[in-house]
């Protein structure tokens, strides 16, 4: 994972997993995740794109 995957999946979790997955379910999940909060969508987006 490099730097700045890490830093999107801070501050922008949404676009880090669109560019690491595409516009897919697990992008739409995450923008669901970061609505409610965003630690849920932060922790989203780690898990998404550490696989």
């Amino acid at each position: 994972m490099s730097i700045l995957t890490i830093i999107l999946n801070i501050f922008l979790p949404p676009l880090s997993v669109a560019m690491n997955k595409g516009l897919g379910k697990d992008f739409i999940i995450n923008v669901i995740l970061t609505l409610f909060g965003g630690i849920p969508g932060m922790i989203h987006a780690f898990y998404v794109t550490s696989k």
